[in-house]
């Protein structure tokens, strides 16, 4: 796997205070093997297919969310600008951030985790 868990956790305390380490385990898990792959670990946030990637499949199917395009695409937007000035924007990072935008990470809690209950 391309990064571990902790180092997805360190990514994510640059943008947000506390990070829910249940959903980010749970996002790991969701990603499976593109996290094998360098290239599909990361978010190519300057190229217009892979944008429209993560509002279809990870916004529309993954969080049933049913905003417009142009509202979906505005909130990914705003994600990877706040990410501005990093190269190399991790999938776990991005997703957890689209995910808390939409108050949607109990999504990723596991089902038998006690803190989440």
């Amino acid at each position: 796997m391309i990064g571990s868990q902790e180092e997805f956790v360190a990514d994510l305390k640059k943008y947000v205070g506390a990070v829910d380490e249940s959903a980010v385990a749970g996002i790991v898990k969701h990603l499976g093997i593109a996290l094998q792959s360098r290239d599909a670990s990361l978010v190519a946030a300057s190229d217009p297919a892979e944008m429209e990637r993560v509002r279809d499949s990870f916004l529309k199917r993954k969080l049933a969310l049913t905003g417009s395009d142009e509202e979906l695409d505005a909130a990914v937007k705003e994600v990877v600008g706040r990410m501005a000035g990093v190269h190399d924007k991790h999938r776990v990072t991005v997703y957890y951030l689209l995910a808390e935008k939409f108050g949607k990470l109990e999504a990723f809690h596991h089902k038998g985790d006690a803190a989440h209950a």
